[in-house]
């Protein structure tokens, strides 16, 4: 009998603590999450790079109202942004590599400008919600005044052709980073992917005078997209500090898009940063799909010429053709926790004040648990979750990207 009494009294209190456990780690969970919304709502929260303006300049897309996200859907609006505690955002004009001729120049310029437009009539529609910022200052000014920070990058320096006199025309509407190429090569530098020739050329001789002008002027220039020797002549060639607007780490996700640690080391060494992207297959391998792969390359092929087309009819049926193919064949997404580890490499391997975010959002952005902007407080709370400070936090939502782009603003005065 007393065996018996002595197993009750031993089950109960098993079960009793078991029960505490499970309401410690219940409440410990809440106060991350709460604790979480309150630091990402008391620090300065910046994205460095989304593709919405390609939406804007379609005209059906309403910056002021709520979307949902999703196939066409949009993942940034100025409803979203605030439900995101998201304060500043980087726009970018981005114009596709066409050829390098006097032609596509002239378009290239033209569609930047259309971009750049956009955002801009966003900011004349909605002057309560958001407004353009120029200068790191802006960013916390509007911060305190409950509105959103529009800055504009241009992706890919395509528009500038070989007329070095564009970089001051850009900057003077407002462009603060260029990112000196992209899916291709172009007069500046060599890319990444989908290289001309075979060789990494590297930085061009026009392409040093751009870097140069940046210099001059205060435009952040952005390697990401750029060749790995392209990086290493861009640090070479610098007087400021750079930023990989939308790049992750090779290490643990081998992909020529991401930054290898060699790279990351060079980029302490110049003083710059990496703001993590928000890609699934820069933050981890795909499962392959050749079904997917197969259908994806023939959109490619079928819409190869229409960087360069005013057609937005056109436009519009490619990004329909493209959603409908994702939705046939989707893809086992990334997660928060795959991305925080890219910011916990970066971290070890170089500090905390060499790293940001960078979505790409409306430009293949997107992971579990992160797919619009509404959802970018489970950053901050896994951020939390694995130890890092406030301070931490602070730094890498915002801190690091305005520290370098005042160094690059004071390097040109």
């Amino acid at each position: 009998m007393k065996n018996v009494k002595f197993l009750f009294f031993a089950a109960v209190v098993i079960f009793s603590l078991m029960f505490i456990s499970a309401c410690t780690e219940e409440q410990a969970g809440e106060d991350v999450q709460v604790n979480a919304r309150e630091i990402h709502d008391r620090i300065l929260t910046v994205d460095t790079h989304c593709d919405t303006p390609m939406n804007m300049v379609r005209g059906e897309y309403d910056m002021g109202e709520r979307h949902e996200s999703g196939r066409r859907g949009g993942k940034i609006d100025l409803p979203r942004m605030k439900e995101g505690g998201l304060d500043a955002e980087f726009f970018a004009a981005f114009v596709g590599q066409g050829d390098l001729t006097s032609d596509g120049y002239a378009k290239a310029k033209k569609r930047a400008d259309s971009l750049i437009d956009a955002v801009q009539k966003m900011c004349r529609d909605y002057p309560d919600l958001v407004e353009l910022a120029t200068i790191p200052e802006d960013a916390y000014r509007l911060e305190k005044a409950g509105k959103r920070a529009a800055f504009i990058g241009m992706e890919n320096g395509y528009p500038i052709g070989k007329d070095l006199t564009l970089v001051k025309y850009f900057f003077d509407r407002g462009v603060r980073y260029i990112t000196l190429c992209h899916g291709s090569d172009n007069d500046i530098c060599d890319s990444s992917t989908d290289r001309r020739y075979p060789e990494d050329n590297g930085l061009s001789e026009f392409g040093e005078k751009v870097v140069s002008e940046c210099n001059r002027l205060g435009i952040m220039v952005d390697v990401s997209h750029i060749s790995d020797k392209s990086f290493f002549d861009v640090l070479a060639a610098t007087e400021a500090p750079v930023i990989a607007s939308h790049s992750s780490v090779r290490a643990l996700c081998d992909h020529p898009r991401n930054l290898s640690d060699d790279m990351l080391l060079a980029l302490k060494e110049n003083g710059g940063v990496i703001q993590i992207c928000l890609v699934s297959s820069f933050v981890k391998k795909a499962k392959p799909n050749p079904e997917r792969t197969e259908a994806l390359t023939a959109l490619r092929e079928k819409y190869k010429a229409l960087q360069d087309s005013e057609n937005e009819e056109l436009r519009n049926k490619m990004y329909e053709e493209y959603g409908a193919i994702m939705e046939k064949y989707p893809m086992e997404l990334a997660t928060v926790s795959d991305l925080v580890d890219h910011i916990d490499h970066v971290v070890s391997l170089i500090g905390v004040d060499h790293v940001g975010i960078g979505t790409d959002f409306d430009g293949g952005g997107g992971i579990d648990g992160c797919n619009d902007v509404s959802e970018m407080p489970n950053i901050t709370r896994e951020l939390l979750r694995r130890g890092y400070s406030e301070e931490d936090i602070r730094k890498i939502w915002g801190a690091n990207v305005m520290r370098v782009f005042k160094q690059v603003r004071d390097a040109a005065q």
